[in-house]
Order: structure tokens, then C-alpha cells, then sequence
């Protein structure tokens, strides 16, 4: 099965949250509860809050 690619730019902590997502179903049950914690604060960090 192919898989279309894109290319974007990105910054440092917008490609570090996709390694995290992909390697997130890899991790179970051994670093899975540590990694979704993980994965919720980067994205927490990640959305623009209003001030």
C-alpha cells in the first residue's frame, strides 16, 4: 500500500508532537500512559490561548 507525502515546514516543537503521535501506538502498554500525558500537554502547549 503506497502512502501520498507531503512536505511543510515546521517548527521545532510541531515536529517533535509528530514523532510523539506516531510512535504513541508503539509504546503500548509500556510507555503508553507516560507518552499520552506527553502528547496532551505538547498539545495543550501548542494551541494559541487568547491573552
Amino acid at each position: 500500500m503506497s502512502q501520498e507525502t507531503i512536505t511543510m515546514e515546521l517548527t521545532v516543537e510541531e515536529a517533535e508532537f509528530i514523532s510523539l503521535l506516531r510512535n504513541y501506538n508503539k509504546s503500548y502498554p509500556n510507555g503508553y500512559p507516560q507518552l499520552l500525558w506527553e502528547l496532551q500537554e505538547m498539545f495543550d502547549d501548542l494551541l494559541r490561548q487568547p491573552e
